[in-house]
């Protein structure tokens, strides 16, 4: 192989390894265990080899890598940018990388298979969405309903033909989602163009999902940028009919609530199948979209045995086959009941079946329900879990109740609790040793809806109402005080916010940096959004908090339709409680998110009720808050002598508070505007007196988005080195205070600089270092730009 064959091959190998890092660092046992249900397998050994250039990765070997970085990236929470998170999509990035590898055997079939696959799929398409959770380990029976799903699938790859729906209804634990789950998995062929999931929470604890909360995860799923998401709710379901048009797309819209909750996800082009699962009948749903009802019911005598026997062994099952029977009888032939049961006969290889047989009947005699209430066979099951945790477990179990999911993590537990975190972790294991909790996630939790609901009637039986407000208060206080430490390591200089008496045995996680900070809120902010959604009555003013909190998060990860929902949530407590300054800054908040999905006039309308609350208070701050805010929205709207005329109110405002802080803002609002009009000259006076009173503050993010709107004012009077200074002193405090998105659009703005002074290889190293923080940290359309920059030059 000649020397460039081989740096060719290293610096390929090098972007498969930047993968990995991006995807969360899988290890390679890891990426091996992801790619061993693939059509390539990838032993430990290959991936080592590959990955150490030892020989040529072939296009097998890329497509089982990419999959399965992409499949733990999404298990582990973290956030691939698209040309990433698709396989097509990235091989498209790095085709002319593989066709440089010319000297190799391989080279030619790699670039060859890879062009193919690209054409196929169409390489400036938005990605292929591959959202399927994982499905059931065991299944067992259910072969007519495969065959019918097969069967409407078929319908569904008719040209031309209308969109087919499969409505699949039955009680709770009947195993609607584990048959969902499982035929879609292995019917993902059939829809080369996708397969979207979403869990509608239409049943148990917590409030159902939107459909425009719903079509916004399937719009992340095709990568569409924050900033590209239209600000109507209409325009939202435009864009998905748009986006699935003329596809073959599979949409799994699980555990919905009812027909008007899924008629707005549904696909609206021909070859798509969609699959709604629920308790209720969607007969609406049937009767004007033609769904196809496939009626769930209790598993056979047979399928029930042939679950039993995949669980804990057909030779066990064999050897007792009365005892086995009973057991079978007292499931009643919900799934749900019968995999409770036979975890604790896997669990227990020393028991007889006789013996697990007759502690049924001791504790509560299922077959006494036998074809009554399913929910009754449930709770007697569960009971028999129940009754043998130690109290501790049993308490913690109860306590869960009260946590509106989707999950919780075992630090939250601990504060629900009032436990410290290595018991909370303890008693979390116990119960998911018991079945009663999945371990979906490390360290991580969830559970059965029908077993939420069961907690909740446990506390209701056995805790007093004191102690189930007592543990309601810990875990507001945990997630607010927790959010509060996050927000501020994100952003150090937000407003302080007054925190209430903490509640006992109150335990907020510590926050050592804003990479700690900004995990943890990845990991937990659909929980705050539950939390703050959820009817806690006498705790509004934690609503305020987490919604000030959390909107430091949400703002920075682009999460624009979740803090309107937020801020919203926050807006509906300060009017139950009356609290005028809350409604104040409720109505601000509201704006500023309006601003992020380009709803201007709704961010109007939202800042002049804020003034007017702010105006009613007395408040000058709050007054001058609310007129720099205005004069961004002016900004956005392109009326400059607007907006400069709200900025400067709020410099009035600030000066006669005598808050410099803020007018060291408005200063910079001023000089940034004033920049916009071509008066270039004063908009430097303005923002160098900002500056000055910033450093001497102490205001590092204030400084550095002075330095950025001095960095544009040079530029534009073609003052180069005072501009290439201002945006890398801008940069540097930028990083400093952890603000990522900021940091790569001003490195952005500084490779523009100095590719305009000549020096195209530091702009090139300065858009490179801004596109790999803004795929991590930013709107992909950033990224886009950035990477259109890179190719002309």
């Amino acid at each position: 192989m000649t020397d460039a064959g081989r740096t060719a091959i290293v610096r390929f190998v090098d972007e498969l390894k930047r993968l990995r890092r991006r995807a969360g660092e899988p290890s390679l046992n890891r990426v091996a265990a992801l790619t061993a249900a693939l059509s390539h397998p990838l032993p430990r050994s290959t991936i080592s080899d590959k990955l150490n250039a030892r020989s040529l990765p072939d296009w097998e070997f890329v497509s089982s890598f990419v999959t399965a970085c992409a499949a733990h990236a999404e298990q582990a929470g973290a956030r691939l940018p698209a040309d990433a998170a698709d396989l097509h999509t990235w091989a498209g990035r790095h085709l002319e990388m593989l066709r440089a590898v010319d000297d190799a055997h391989q080279a030619g079939r790699l670039a060859a298979s890879a062009r193919t696959e690209i054409d196929r799929h169409g390489a400036d398409s938005p990605p292929a969405p591959r959202q399927l959770p994982a499905g059931p380990r065991h299944f067992a029976g259910r072969a007519a309903e495969l065959s019918e799903l097969g069967r409407i699938a078929a319908e569904a790859a008719v040209p031309g033909g209308a969109v087919v729906v499969s409505a699949i209804a039955g009680t709770a634990g009947i195993g609607k989602t584990a048959l969902a789950v499982h035929w879609a998995r292995g019917a993902a062929d059939r829809f080369p163009d996708g397969q979207l999931y979403v869990n509608l929470r239409g049943y148990g604890p917590g409030v159902p999902l939107t459909p425009a909360e719903a079509v916004r995860g399937f719009l992340d799923a095709f990568a569409v940028p924050p900033s590209e998401m239209p600000s109507a709710v209409d325009g939202l379901f435009g864009l998905y009919r748009s986006l699935v048009a003329g596809k073959r797309i599979l949409v799994v819209l699980d555990n919905a609530r009812d027909a008007e909750q899924v008629r707005p996800l549904l696909p609206g082009s021909s070859g798509c199948l969609a699959v709604v699962t629920s308790r209720d009948r969607l007969a609406s749903l049937i009767a004007v979209e033609g769904a196809q009802l496939l009626r769930l019911d209790l598993l056979t005598a047979a399928e029930a045995r042939r679950m039993l026997e995949d669980r804990i062994g057909p030779s066990r099952v064999r050897a007792e086959p009365e005892a086995a029977e009973r057991i079978i009888a007292a499931c009643t032939g919900l799934p749900l009941v019968l995999a409770i049961v036979a975890a604790r006969a896997a669990a227990h290889p020393a028991f007889s079946l006789a013996e697990l047989a007759a502690e049924l009947v001791e504790v509560g005699g299922l077959d006494a329900f036998a074809g009554g209430d399913q929910a009754m066979d449930a709770r007697t099951v569960f009971s028999w879990s129940y009754r043998r945790l130690e109290p501790a477990s049993a308490r913690m179990f109860r306590l869960l109740g009260r946590h509106p999911g989707p999950d919780i993590g075992t630090v939250g537990a601990a504060g629900l609790a009032g436990v410290p975190a290595r018991e909370a972790r303890r008693l979390l294991r116990d119960l998911a040793d018991a079945h009663l909790l999945t371990e979906h996630r490390p360290g991580r939790f969830a559970c059965h809806d029908l077993l939420r609901v069961y907690a909740a009637e446990l506390a209701e039986e056995h805790d007093c109402a004191e102690d189930r407000r007592a543990a309601t208060h810990r875990m507001l206080d945990h997630y607010m005080r927790t959010a509060d430490r996050a927000a501020r390591a994100v952003d150090p200089y937000r407003a302080v916010l007054d925190l209430p008496e903490p509640a006992a045995a109150a335990s907020p996680e510590e926050m050592a940096d804003t990479a700690q900070a900004l995990a943890w809120f990845a990991a937990e902010h659909r929980v705050l959004l539950a939390v703050m959604a959820q009817d806690s009555p006498g705790f509004d003013a934690y609503r305020h908090r987490l919604a000030r909190a959390l909107s430091a998060y949400l703002y920075r990860a682009g999460y624009w339709l979740e803090w309107v929902s937020a801020e919203e949530a926050a807006l509906r407590a300060a009017e139950r409680g009356g609290d005028l300054r809350e409604r104040a800054t409720a109505h601000r908040g509201l704006a500023r998110a309006y601003l992020r999905l380009d709803r201007e006039q709704a961010a109007l309308t939202q800042l002049r009720l804020a003034l007017d609350r702010y105006a009613d208070l007395g408040d000058r701050v709050g007054q001058a808050h609310a007129q720099l805010n205005l004069a961004e929205v002016f900004d956005q709207f392109g009326n400059h002598p607007m907006a400069l005329r709200h900025a400067q109110l709020g410099l009035d405002g600030y000066r006669a508070a005598g808050y410099p802080a803020g007018q060291a803002r408005a200063l910079n609002s001023i000089g940034w505007t004033l920049s916009q009009q071509g008066k270039h000259g004063d908009a430097v006076g303005y923002c160098r007196e900002a500056l000055e009173l910033q450093l001497k503050l102490g205001d590092r993010d204030g400084a550095a988005d002075t330095l950025d709107s001095l960095g544009h004012a040079y530029h534009q009077q073609r003052d180069y080195e005072l501009a290439r200074d201002s945006y890398q002193r801008a940069v540097d405090l930028f990083r400093e205070t952890g603000n990522r998105p900021e940091e790569g659009r001003t490195l952005d703005q500084l490779g523009d600089v100095v590719a305009d002074e000549g020096d195209l290889a530091a702009a090139r190293d300065a858009w490179r270092r801004a596109a790999d923080l803004l795929e991590r940290v930013g709107p992909p359309g950033d990224v886009d730009a950035i990477r259109a920059k890179l190719d002309r030059r």
